[in-house]
């Protein structure tokens, strides 16, 4: 049976990866809007990967016996404007929850909860990944400015990133 105080972190963060999923298509919905169809692309496949973030997390709660509790996802508050300005903000997004991660991690080690603490070592080195790709956009955009001929490549080589879902 899961720790009652792991059992609501995990929900917490079950919430928190929604809610990732939810920011990454309003990115790329703006990316659309804007004719940026690769970028569009690679943030849509973000949001799947964030929804199925929540999913494992939801899986391993009901496994361990526990109760799964949904809450409201807010709807990301955001206005854009460049793709620099987006893939700052995902950045920023995803040092947030690598520091829930890392919470996650401590929390269930001071609870003896090593179920959940060997389960959560998939998503720390999964958000070392998520933090170093959207650093390495927002590097690249900084490179290269107004640079639109670069901007078009960078589009472009993004529009071939393809969904793969998550082999734990």
């Amino acid at each position: 049976m899961i720790n009652e105080q792991i059992e609501n972190i995990l929900n917490e963060q079950i919430n928190k990866e929604f809610y990732s999923a939810y920011l990454y298509l309003a990115m790329s919905a703006f990316f659309n809007e804007s004719g940026f169809f690769g970028l569009a692309n690679w943030t849509k496949v973000q949001a799947r990967e964030e929804i199925d973030h929540g999913m494992i997390i939801f899986d391993h709660i009901l496994e361990r016996n526990g109760d799964v509790m949904l809450k409201e996802i807010n709807a990301p508050d955001v206005e854009f404007t460049t793709p620099l300005e987006v893939f700052t903000l995902a950045y920023e997004h995803e040092k947030t929850v690598t520091a829930s991660i890392d919470e996650i991690a401590k929390d269930s080690q001071d609870e003896c909860d090593f179920a959940t603490r060997n389960f959560i070592n998939w998503y720390i080195k999964e958000q070392i990944e998520e933090e170093a790709q959207t650093l390495d956009i927002v590097n690249r955009l900084k490179l290269f400015g107004d640079d639109k001929a670069a901007l078009y490549h960078i589009d472009a080589e993004l529009g071939l990133r393809v969904y793969e879902p998550p082999a734990l």
